[in-house]
């Protein structure tokens, strides 16, 4: 089997800024919008799926880093479809991780992880654009899909885009930052320096004290920023990721989505989905 893993969040944002334009009259349309992507993934073969959302944008590492990224400046219209989107979800049968102390990013980490450690999974596809989650890259069996490129990451691929293999994710990022995360990195070090640096001397660990100097404490912070909490215990067996159609609350979630189309389509997958046994 294939698992599919999705981040929701990136979804929800991606719906909503493309679909700006056409959503007057539909508060939910960016909601509707993910759940239409999940649906075109069931219809095409996806049938083991889980979804993380962030429940809250806040994490444990803004206790950590003052500049992190938090939910100040999210339109409030799009703020306003975060529950929803993961009540919708789970009214569609889809497995679904809302993450408060951790990230979304740390809940497809840890899924990917226990996903991989199963032997009766051929391959785990990470459905986000997103630099950190490049680290849970393994080979062929754990890649990245970015929906922007329909580019396909394995390990060669991560290393052919940063310079680094994915092990070396969360140091490459301590050096060259993560605008998108709220921090800067180390002044003066771009993408192409750490690759650089981290060709020659490995992890940052084991960089000699004098090549980062007095930014040594800071670049290991940005590291334990960078570095995605694999641990979590998410589920206990892979069977609970399967699809097995929507639950009896979908009628009325596609009446609130104004969607009624996703119901019917969900139906017929789940008709199409029984009919393979």
């Amino acid at each position: 089997m294939i698992v599919h893993l999705i981040d929701g969040t990136y979804e929800l944002f991606r719906h909503y800024y493309g679909l700006r334009r056409f959503a007057a009259g539909r508060p939910f349309g960016a909601v509707a919008g993910v759940l239409g992507t999940l649906l075109e993934m069931i219809e095409h073969g996806a049938t083991h799926l889980g979804v993380a959302t962030d429940h809250v944008v806040e994490s444990f590492r803004n206790d950590l880093w003052p500049g992190y990224k938090t939910g100040d400046g999210i339109e409030p219209e799009l703020r306003a479809q975060f529950e929803p989107l993961e009540e919708a979800l789970a009214a569609m049968g889809v497995t679904v991780w809302p993450m408060v102390e951790l990230e979304a990013d740390d809940a497809l980490a840890a899924a990917a992880a226990l996903a991989a450690a199963d032997p009766r999974v051929e391959q785990v596809c990470i459905w986000t654009p997103d630099k950190d989650l490049a680290q849970c890259v393994r080979g062929d069996r754990v890649v990245q899909v970015d929906r922007r490129t329909n580019a396909i990451r394995n390990a060669d691929a991560v290393r052919a885009k940063f310079g680094v293999g994915p092990e070396l994710i969360p140091d490459f990022l301590a050096l060259a930052g993560d605008k998108a995360d709220g921090y800067p990195g180390i002044r003066g070090i771009g993408a192409k320096g750490a690759a650089r640096m981290l060709a020659r001397y490995g992890p940052l660990e084991r960089f000699p004290p004098e090549v980062l100097g007095e930014h040594r404490r800071l670049a290991l912070l940005f590291k334990r920023l960078a570095t995605l909490r694999a641990e979590v215990p998410l589920f206990d067996d892979i069977a609970s990721l399967r699809w097995r159609g929507p639950t009896s609350a979908f009628a009325d979630t596609c009446d609130r989505l104004a969607a009624p189309q996703l119901r019917t389509r969900a139906e017929k997958a789940a008709r199409t989905l029984g009919d393979a046994g």
